[in-house]
């Protein structure tokens, strides 16, 4: 397959172009002649130095990452960007990154895979950028309890072996769950609007404790990292099943935070 077919078919999935002008990250192809082949992809959540190394040591020809290097543009390739540019060009991988149009995909996205862990059922788009969005929202089928939910969570979650947090200011019994997964602390606010019970996202601000109390919301922090390994592994999904062989793998490289 060659690279652009490669990248056209995620940009068209998961509409890229639609994010251009909300998204500091540079998504879709960062690094890489759109010309190569691809026989080999690998995927992970950041496109750091370990990872494009792992990469490199595999074979891949592209690298498709949540996070990348290019954040409203690089002005210098030296030193940490440097480290991590130069194995994918001395190696021949590609780079292909999805920030938020990948957080936001109502089925492959990371609050997607969240929403999947908890059997949500009336699912809706949450989180606004824009007119996009970075989240997802829905509906327990039955009421539990924030220790519960945290349970839950903590079951399929890759944490690093850190603890999920819960800031525990809302209702005993919680039904309606909101999802923003990394840091999605600033939207306290759009969950009270829409009467969410539990705000779910990775980490948060110092304020967010307070804001929460004062709106009477939990907030349950699951770590940043691992509530976005969903989306990148729902792509590695979708490309093991298009009809060209492509061989994937997924690294997972767990930061604890």
């Amino acid at each position: 397959m060659r690279l652009s077919t490669f990248c056209d078919r995620l940009d068209d999935e998961l509409r890229t172009s639609d994010y251009a002008a909300l998204d500091a990250s540079a998504n879709g192809l960062q690094v890489g002649p759109r010309e190569g082949d691809v026989e080999r992809v690998a995927f992970c959540t950041d496109g750091v130095r370990e990872t494009v190394e792992l990469a490199a040591d595999w074979g891949a020809d592209v690298l498709v990452s949540h996070h990348g290097v290019s954040w409203g543009g690089i002005e210098r390739v030296t030193e940490r960007a440097h480290d991590r540019i130069a194995p994918l060009i001395e190696n021949d991988v590609a780079l292909y990154v999805s920030h938020l149009p990948l957080d936001g995909h109502q089925e492959l996205g990371n609050a997607a895979g969240v929403a999947d862990v908890l059997g949500l059922d009336a699912r809706e788009p949450f989180g606004a950028v824009g007119p996009e969005y970075a989240g997802t929202r829905g509906r327990l089928p039955d009421a539990t309890t924030s220790d519960a939910l945290r349970d839950a969570l903590a079951s399929d979650l890759s944490t690093g072996g850190q603890p999920i947090q819960v800031l525990d200011h809302g209702p005993d019994e919680l039904r309606d769950v909101a999802i923003v997964t990394g840091d999605g602390s600033d939207y306290v606010d759009e969950a009270a609007r829409k009467d969410v019970d539990v705000l779910v996202t990775g980490e948060a601000k110092q304020k967010t404790y307070h804001e929460a109390r004062e709106v009477d919301l939990t907030v349950v922090l699951a770590g940043h990292y691992a509530t976005e390994t969903f989306g990148v592994q729902s792509l590695q999904s979708l490309v093991d099943d298009w009809d060209e062989p492509v061989e994937t793998t997924f690294f997972d490289v767990p930061t604890g935070i």
